[in-house]
């Protein structure tokens, strides 16, 4: 008698949002229904190199690791940028006038002057 055995890649990507992020986010989402989730993924860029970048997805791609954002929505993470988002958390805050995401990322090791880029090892 033979056994076949499936593996199943149960693992969830181990990236987080505060309570902040995800009432954003979902707020977004629910004003374009069209939209199922979003996702992360990192460019070449800036002065230090990498920057985050955040888009809204119409679904998850093949390519994509998928997390519940939400009960209705989900966050992609793109698998080829996903050692340097590993153990992220993203939180959305006010500075001064405005609101944006923070990226609070333990595999960044330095980061540009103006914010907008950085650096892994």
């Amino acid at each position: 008698m033979s056994v076949v055995m499936h593996h199943v890649d149960s693992a969830v990507p181990e990236i987080s949002f505060t309570e902040a992020a995800v009432k954003h986010v979902v707020s977004y989402l629910q004003k374009n229904p069209d939209y199922t989730g979003i996702r992360l993924s990192i460019k070449k860029t800036g002065c230090s190199g990498l920057s985050y970048v955040v888009d809204y997805v119409l679904a998850p791609q093949e390519t994509d690791l998928v997390l519940p954002l939400s009960e209705n929505y989900v966050v992609c993470i793109d698998k080829s940028s996903y050692s340097f988002l590993k153990n992220m958390s993203v939180d959305y805050v006010k500075q001064g006038l405005n609101y944006k995401f923070v990226f609070n990322n333990p595999n960044q090791t330095g980061q540009c002057g103006c914010g907008e880029s950085f650096t892994v090892d």
